[in-house]
């Protein structure tokens, strides 16, 4: 009978557990919900000039929504919806997209975009994009660099091009002077490579 009574009082706890498990998911989707017409059900797509959001790291997200909140990035739309977020809110809705699974975009990439992001461009000095963002475009979690793999194209030459012109530079971001050195042919070639990155 004791036996019979501790696996009922584990089984309680393993189904409260899951419980408690689920709400945060829960409540995430349904604050996700907001997020979902400019960056896809789950993060994984709607719009390509919109990033994809699915799989990107907690330090990242987190960082770019408090940049938003406190208009260190200026885009009005981000601007008005971030605002309306928490700490908690923030914290929530970025640990919800970095368990999404990303999806990469179909196509072979780039061979000259795989040279660039594997050997950087020496003559421009431009860097290796794996030496932050990894050898699969996975980014860098403690740093907050950003996973780049399966985003699309258009997306990535985008925010290429506001960090080289300088729109987007928020606390001092190495990328500004990266992204200056280079044209819109070799950030299309990048982009066109890690969005296929599986």
């Amino acid at each position: 009978m004791k036996a019979i009574l501790t696996l009922i009082g584990l089984m309680g706890l393993l189904g409260w557990s899951v419980v408690v498990a689920a709400q945060p998911d829960a409540s995430a989707r349904q604050k996700a919900a907001v997020c979902a017409g400019c960056h896809g059900e789950n993060g994984k797509g709607a719009n390509p000039l919109f990033p994809k959001l699915a799989g990107q790291n907690v330090t990242y997200l987190s960082r770019q929504l408090h940049f938003f909140k406190d208009q260190t990035r200026d885009v009005p739309a981000m601007n008005a919806i971030a605002g309306t977020l928490s700490d908690e809110d923030i914290m929530l809705l970025s640990e919800y997209y970095a368990r999404q699974t990303p999806v990469p975009e179909a196509g072979d990439g780039s061979t000259d975009g795989e040279k660039i992001y594997r050997a950087g461009i020496a003559d421009k000095k431009v860097p290796a994009c794996i030496a932050c963002h990894g050898p699969n475009a996975e980014g860098n979690e403690p740093a907050g660099f950003p996973l780049l793999k399966g985003q699309y194209v258009a997306y990535t030459v985008k925010a290429l091009g506001d960090y080289a012109s300088g729109v987007r530079g928020e606390a001092k971001a190495p990328m500004r002077d990266i992204a200056a050195r280079m044209n819109e042919e070799e950030m299309k070639a990048v982009a066109a490579f890690v969005a296929t990155m599986k």
